[in-house]
């Protein structure tokens, strides 16, 4: 393909991307409500629009009122008719689902609690149960995963995995990039949950969103107008790693006084085990339920849960106060398993950060809690395929 091919061939998919992207956020609209809307010609929108049709990745809805009364014919993303794959690997545990384009679950399969020995029979199994999801369902177009950070994009593995290093062996394109007969993405988990939260909460797409990661690490993933913020090797924004005590426990990472060390739903497991009272059996749970049951204390009004969510809460604030500091978000979302703390947590972070920053830049933050479900992680490897369908169309679609 010579130059000029190729560079017209780029335009021609980012345009095809823009209106695919617009009718996606925007739903049904005309023709000249696009062309209007991304600056591109009205016969240029007719010709790309005809192209999609044909391929049934857009379908007509029939006449709608434009522009001084004249009818128009309305155009919509079918977004019902394909579907992608979403795996969430969050150390101990892997999650696999199905979703359409607008990341309605169709379902949800969690595979057993992987431990050091079984990394590579749990490999195997995610490939297995993804290829039978494929064969069952035609509609599938693509597979997206979340995995943990500091994630090396360029080399396709995971570069520290605190408390589980044997996924650090894993390369996730090798095992995975050709093992199905669909596309398949990768991305570092807070940034598929920052994903998921741009593209189904209208009200987080505008500014700069941070999406704070509470689940078995802790996590950052950071879209500013749009972009994911990636740095040198795709590891920046490793929050989990920044230090909170010079002197305080040691971490895996080679840090001492890492934040995950005290506000992860390893950490909080840790210390309930070293209490066995607050949450009695808590040895024989995985970490998700020895966090959910120890919430459960909190609203019973338990005091010793109370005061060690509380705790835990005011370290998610430190590292609230880091991000606000460091990229000064719109937004930041709290979001996985400890989440479920719900208003108390959010309460306890939003003190923290009216206590240690400059008022005009932590009272103009919103924080928030999330708003899509516990299991946001793989909401966010379904939105990592979804993202790379709608910007990418020829990749699926024979659309040239």
């Amino acid at each position: 393909m010579s130059s000029y091919s190729a560079q017209q061939s780029s335009i021609s998919e980012n345009n095809r991307s823009r209106i695919l992207q617009y009718l996606y956020h925007n739903g049904i609209s005309s023709r000249a409500q696009i062309a209007k809307a991304i600056g591109l010609t009205p016969a240029a929108i007719t010709k790309i629009t005809a192209k999609l049709l044909f391929r049934n990745v857009i379908e007509e809805t029939g006449d709608m009122e434009g522009d001084k009364n004249r009818r128009s014919i309305g155009l919509n993303l079918n977004c019902a008719k394909y579907h992608v794959v979403g795996v969430k690997f969050a150390r101990s545990l892997v999650q696999i689902a199905v979703f359409d384009l607008k990341c309605n679950r169709i379902s949800l399969t969690d595979l057993p609690t992987v431990d050091e020995k079984n990394i590579p029979e749990t490999v195997e199994q995610i490939r297995s149960t993804v290829r039978q999801l494929i064969a069952d369902d035609p509609s599938i177009v693509a597979v997206g995963m979340a995995v943990p950070g500091p994630y090396l994009v360029e080399e396709g593995h995971t570069a520290l995995v605190s408390s589980m290093q044997g996924w650090r062996r894993v390369n996730f394109i090798k095992e995975f990039s050709e093992a199905f007969n669909v596309p398949v993405f990768v991305e570092q988990d807070a940034r598929a949950g920052a994903l998921a939260q741009f593209l189904f909460n209208p009200e987080l797409s505008e500014g700069s969103l941070a999406y704070y990661l509470l689940g078995e690490g802790i996590g950052l993933g950071i879209i500013d107008n749009g972009s994911i913020y990636y740095g040198a090797h795709g590891t920046a924004t490793e929050i989990g790693h920044i230090s909170v005590d010079v002197n305080g426990k040691p971490c895996d990472c080679g840090n001492v006084g890492c934040l995950e060390r005290y506000c992860s739903a390893n950490a909080i497991h840790e210390r309930l085990n070293e209490q066995p009272s607050i949450v009695p059996g808590c040895e024989t749970m995985t970490h998700a339920q020895a966090c959910t049951a120890l919430f459960a204390k909190v609203s019973a009004g338990d005091k010793a849960a109370t005061e060690l969510t509380s705790e835990v809460a005011r370290y998610i604030g430190y590292g609230a106060v880091n991000i606000i500091n460091a990229f000064n978000p719109t937004h930041i979302v709290l979001g996985d398993i400890i989440s479920q703390a719900g208003q108390p947590l959010l309460d306890e972070v939003k003190k923290v950060v009216r206590e240690r920053t400059i008022p005009e830049v932590g009272n103009d933050t919103e924080i928030t809690l999330s708003s899509l479900p516990t299991d946001a992680t793989v909401t966010g490897a379904a939105a990592v395929a979804i993202t790379s369908f709608l910007e990418h169309p020829s990749m699926f679609f024979d659309v040239a």
